[in-house]
């Protein structure tokens, strides 16, 4: 079984088994020691080059999509960036720490221009980055994030298979847990916005 693989499944069960709302050290998160992430240089919606080192010091929230996306991508956006607005209001400080990330994985159609106005939707400080095919296939290498475009579909109007890992990493780059964003909104749970605002409240200090 593949590194990156073990390391999220137990990330998972460790997740489950966890108090919410404990403040373990960070060497305990549940994807401490996962080989996930690394250094990338990418286009952000303003036409910027951007770096992972460029948010070093921040809590970040990557997620990989892209705008066509017809069933997960944007209701995935809209759950976790509810989840950091609620966690902004409770606690306005630490979430100033969280930078939310979103990385195309369909840099053929996710301009920077079209970025922008998707991203716009969401969280006034989520960035979008795209770049080459190369630069995102070896960005997404690193972050263990498998993507391709689904054989048959349409020239132009084409669909892209791609992992669902919303990841809070440290401020050091490094991975600490997943992030609820496609658990079902039920009264038990409170809803998706409140399950990742506790999980930022968790990690983030």
């Amino acid at each position: 079984m593949n590194k990156n693989v073990t390391f999220l499944i137990a990330a998972l069960t460790l997740a489950a088994c966890s108090p919410s709302g404990s403040q373990l050290p960070l060497s305990q998160a549940p994807l401490a020691g996962a080989a996930i992430g690394g250094p990338f240089t990418l286009t952000d919606q303003d036409g910027r080059q951007r770096s992972y080192a460029d948010y070093d010091g921040k809590y970040r929230i990557v997620y990989f999509g892209y705008t066509n996306c017809p069933d997960i991508c944007t209701p995935d956006m809209q759950q976790l960036m509810a989840g950091l607005i609620a966690f902004e209001k409770a606690n306005p400080k630490l979430a100033g720490k969280v930078q939310p990330l979103f990385i195309t994985v369909d840099p053929e159609r996710d301009s920077p221009a079209v970025l922008k106005q998707f991203v716009s939707a969401f969280h006034p400080r989520l960035i979008g980055l795209t770049g080459t095919d190369k630069q995102i296939s070896e960005v997404a290498r690193a972050f263990a994030v498998h993507y391709e475009r689904v054989k048959g579909s349409s020239p132009t109007t084409y669909l892209m298979s791609h992992s669902q890992t919303p990841y809070l990493l440290g401020p050091d780059g490094k991975p600490l847990a997943l992030l609820p964003a496609d658990t079902p909104n039920t009264e038990a749970n409170e809803g998706d916005p409140k399950l990742v605002a506790a999980e930022l409240g968790k990690w983030v200090r």
